[in-house]
């Protein structure tokens, strides 16, 4: 299905190219097997001049309301590809997903160096993104070159958790003096650390327990502003509890989730709990929807 759509507050110059100069964009996603070619340019009023099929939503630094999107499909602009050829002559942008098209766990995909190579020989411009929060862009840089993608560059790079620091600043949180409580492993932490945000949880709290006892409240601190859930192999009821108690009783923290996703690829040999598990919980016991910073 054709599920692309660009949010009312969607930034017009991201990953350093300006929108406005009717770049031609392709986005490559597991999500529904397919690809998409289309250009943005100021001549047309929702920013979209051209589309094939997508299975993948435009990167995004915050996720907000989708009242305001443009949907490709309700629009009638998504055209199936039927020539692969014309997808190289009509796009100048290739945006590809990560875990289920690039590598699955630690095992590159079968001629993914081929195609990266053509395209970067014919001049295209290549972008990543992955909702997986777990590494930084330096962790994910490190990982492409273990797989010998050795022409990645750092500026190609767009996780979830990049995303998540980023809407941190567009939104100014470091000048309220708050910290931010994570949910996640070390990639959102080193993204915190990159833009000075101070942080506590993450790695810290796994193996954490509540010794469940009459009379007992476990402390949290009043300074949260922010709580980011992003995916962790080490959450525990410590962390959802703490979580909680800051959205729950901090007056005006904020809940980010880098992404809902249902399953993701940890491994070549099956699809696991994605953060939407982890997510789903902070969901449940606070009533509150979060902010997504997702792709």
């Amino acid at each position: 299905p054709c599920s692309a759509s660009l949010p009312h507050w969607y930034n017009t110059s991201i990953m350093g190219l300006s929108l406005s100069s009717s770049l031609r964009i392709g986005l490559l996603s597991a999500a529904a097997g397919t690809a998409a070619g289309f250009s943005f340019g100021a001549a047309a009023a929702s920013g979209v001049r051209r589309t094939a099929s997508t299975g993948l939503r435009p990167a995004s630094l915050a996720a907000q309301s989708s009242a305001a999107a443009v949907s490709f499909k309700d629009a009638g602009l998504c055209k199936k590809l039927d020539v692969p050829a014309d997808l190289l002559e009509k796009v100048d942008v290739f945006i590809f997903d990560c875990d289920g098209v690039i590598w699955k766990g630690d095992s590159l995909i079968d001629k993914v160096p081929a195609v990266l190579a053509m395209l970067r020989a014919a001049g295209k411009k290549v972008f990543f993104v992955t909702n997986n929060s777990t590494k930084s862009r330096k962790g994910y840089l490190g990982k492409f070159k273990s797989l010998g993608l050795e022409e990645t560059q750092p500026e190609e790079i767009f996780s979830s958790s990049f995303a998540a620091a980023a809407y941190l600043e567009q939104t100014k949180f470091k000048e309220s003096g708050k910290k931010v409580y994570i949910i996640g492993e070390v990639g959102i932490e080193e993204e915190l650390d990159m833009i000075g945000v101070p942080w506590i949880g993450g790695g810290s709290d796994a193996g954490k327990k509540i010794a469940l006892k009459s009379g007992y409240a476990l402390p949290h601190d009043s300074d949260v502003g922010a709580v980011i859930v992003g995916f962790d192999r080490e959450i525990n009821y410590h962390k959802i509890q703490y979580a909680q108690l800051c959205i729950n009783e901090n007056p005006g923290c904020e809940f980010i989730a880098t992404n809902l996703d249902a399953v993701t690829h940890l491994t070549d040999a099956q699809e696991w709990a994605g953060n939407g598990a982890m997510a789903g919980a902070i969901k449940g016991c606070t009533g509150r929807e979060p902010t997504l910073v997702d792709k």
